[in-house]
């Protein structure tokens, strides 16, 4: 996950937030100065559409940690204390290999009552299954939890091998939740709802993959937690992975390389290797990048199902939120920036995002509101 600010990093949706905070109301914690000190105006939780900067959400998250001592953030059946996650961690370090590290996770978190059941399935055929066995035992909250398991065991696996694992499919044992849009972003697969388990596939190969972190990268992912965890190492495992990644990284550098010729190009060319301000790339520029003709791009990103403008509007969306949320650049070069013709179709399409012109999000959601 990106630091820099309004630059076309993942926003976090309102329901994953609200989850958070109700297991902690749910302890009787006062929340409203937790969702302040993580600079989350309090009723913004209200409107549907809200989403928030990967930073806020992880102050919210440490802050919730230290107010519950729980971390399952008061979500779950049985209190995990502080330090649990981490131990599990230092006790999957010597293992020769990932397959070896997932089991000896499961198994340490069945020595807790009330932990998640999780288990690795190794089938004879194409695919490895990391799960959750029978229910959790929590209420409504089951839902989140299951989905966080999951979502946190998929990034820890990752991180213990240096890789991203690509999944084969994701599967839920519960109907789908309002955000279940969020889901194929979160796990780059297609997930499925109402199943009967909770549990995700991958190529069994990644099993044999060797351990490469150590005691000292652990204690580096711990103090960024939950940051290190929670975001998305940009290692490209499916096209519309790569799609956003060549676009995010078009906001951050001003755009592909453009004009000015030999000799320079005059004022208004800006020299040999000059940057555009504020172009996103367009399909051939990107197909291009990819080594892939623009028919190709786009039969493959519709096998994800998935399409160019719907990505392009995503990291649209998320940089102008950003950029409202914590900086103070004027909503005019922000228009620009993102690539919009005029201010007007800028503001058109945020309304579109959120429901709010931009002058009025970031008078209300801004990093002094509230």
């Amino acid at each position: 996950m990106g630091r820099t600010k309004g630059r076309g990093r993942r926003t976090v949706t309102v329901h994953h937030v609200r989850a958070a905070v109700h297991g902690a109301q749910r302890l009787g914690v006062d929340t409203a100065p937790l969702l302040q000190r993580a600079r989350i105006p309090p009723l913004l939780l209200g409107d549907d559409r809200a989403r928030f900067s990967p930073e806020q959400f992880a102050r919210l998250v440490r802050a919730l940690h230290r107010a519950t001592g729980d971390e399952f953030l008061g979500l779950g059946s049985a209190r995990s204390r502080p330090g649990t996650f981490a131990m599990m961690c230092y006790a999957s370090l010597g293992c020769p290999d990932l397959g070896t590290a997932l089991e000896r996770g499961a198994r340490f978190y069945r020595l807790f009552p009330g932990g998640p059941n999780l288990a690795l399935e190794r089938g004879e055929g194409q695919e490895a299954v990391f799960g959750l066995r029978g229910q959790l035992r929590t209420r409504h909250e089951s839902q989140i939890v299951a989905e966080w398991l999951m979502l946190i065991w998929h990034r820890l696996a990752g991180w213990l091998i240096g890789r991203r694992i690509p999944l084969l499919w994701t599967q839920f044992a519960h109907p789908a939740p309002p955000h279940a849009a969020e889901y194929e972003q979160l796990f780059d697969c297609t997930p499925y709802f109402g199943g009967d388990r909770t549990a995700a596939g991958f190529d069994p190969r990644w099993l044999s993959a060797p351990v490469i972190q150590d005691e000292a990268s652990l204690q580096a992912l711990l103090r960024r937690a939950p940051d290190g965890l929670l975001g998305r190492p940009e290692y490209g495992t499916t096209v519309a992975q790569q799609v956003r990644h060549v676009l995010a990284g078009g906001l951050r550098t001003g755009g592909p390389r453009t004009g000015g010729g030999p000799t320079g190009g005059g004022p208004t060319g800006g020299g040999p290797g000059v940057r555009r301000a504020g172009r996103l790339p367009e399909l051939r520029e990107v197909a291009a990048r990819l080594a892939v003709s623009p028919a190709t791009l786009r039969r493959r990103l519709d096998e994800e199902d998935t399409s160019f403008q719907r990505l392009k509007d995503q990291v649209r969306r998320d940089a102008a939120i950003g950029s409202l949320r914590e900086t103070g650049e004027p909503i005019e070069e922000l228009a620009v920036r993102l690539g919009f013709s005029e201010a007007a179709a800028f503001h058109r399409a945020f309304r579109r995002w959120t429901g709010m012109t931009p002058g009025a999000y970031r008078l209300t959601y801004g990093r002094t509101a509230g």
